[in-house]
């Protein structure tokens, strides 16, 4: 590229990230903010007296950290679980031939078409019912947030790890096997280390998306409030006088925290994982 068209598609580049950036940073500086320049008219993108006092009203509720637990304990079992049938699923498509498999595949991509709040109403009566049979899955409980966050991320996961299946040769298979490897032996020690960019590819997407969910979180979750995700403590700051502005930032800065610390961890594997995916 010539110079002036490496400079404005530079400048592009900044201004595209600085839009994008520039709620993130409104967030932060509001929950530093002391309670007056928060309900300001005139508010001001800097602020010459930080305080924490927002966050104090965070953690002082009292069940923030019970719900910050249960938001982890149910991101980290639709992570693992959608990545490990999601890889088998994967496997399965790419490496075996059967009937139906091009139709089951087209599914995947038509489950992706379906909006999530369509299917509220129908999922509330289905874990209602389902709870009567397995209550573990019922209504007010972790797994009902559970199950349906990975019936959502199995689809996108599968489809894009099939692409990493895909992309490792039949041969290397075939000369495992005649070096004495079991199909087991070949899945775990040397499919999955190949595969596992695509792994922490679809599992950054379906961290975040059962992280930040509220509305299984809402419908779900009726009467056991001890079963709640962070989400719902931001309903504390929500008051009829007045809602509490600062809290409400502050609270979702703490949120935001382990998105990008997961993200930081996985950077790496993640930008390849997506490199393979648009090759594929």
């Amino acid at each position: 590229m010539t110079r002036p068209w490496r400079f404005a598609a530079e400048a592009v580049a900044l201004l595209t990230a600085a839009v994008v950036a520039f709620p993130l940073y409104w967030m932060v500086l509001s929950a530093f903010k002391p309670e007056g320049e928060v309900q300001s008219d005139r508010p001001r993108p800097w602020t010459l007296h930080p305080t924490l006092d927002a966050f104090r009203r965070v953690f002082g509720q009292q069940d923030f950290g019970r719900y910050f637990l249960n938001s982890l304990l149910v991101a980290a079992v639709v992570v693992l679980a959608s990545a490990l049938i999601a890889f088998l699923a994967a496997t399965a498509v790419t490496r075996f031939r059967f009937r139906f498999r091009t139709t089951l595949l087209v599914m995947f991509l038509v489950a992706q078409m379906v909006p999530v709040e369509a299917l509220a109403i129908p999922l509330f009566f289905l874990m209602r019912d389902a709870g009567e049979v397995v209550p573990a899955i019922g209504l007010n409980t972790l797994g009902s947030l559970i199950l349906p966050h990975l019936a959502f991320s199995l689809p996108f996961a599968i489809w894009m790890l099939r692409g990493f299946v895909k992309a490792v040769p039949e041969a290397l298979e075939e000369a495992a096997y005649l070096d004495g490897a079991s199909r087991t032996r070949f899945l775990w020690q040397i499919l999955f280390p190949l595969a596992f960019p695509g792994l922490v590819a679809t599992s950054v997407f379906s961290f975040i998306s059962t992280w930040n969910d509220f509305l299984f979180a809402r419908s779900f979750i009726v009467s056991a409030t001890e079963n709640s995700t962070l989400p719902m403590a931001l309903l504390v700051f929500f008051k009829d006088e007045g809602n509490d502005w600062g809290g409400i930032m502050a609270a979702s800065t703490v949120m935001t925290l382990p998105v990008l610390l997961f993200f930081v961890l996985v950077q790496r594997r993640l930008v390849s994982g997506l490199g393979g995916a648009v090759k594929d």
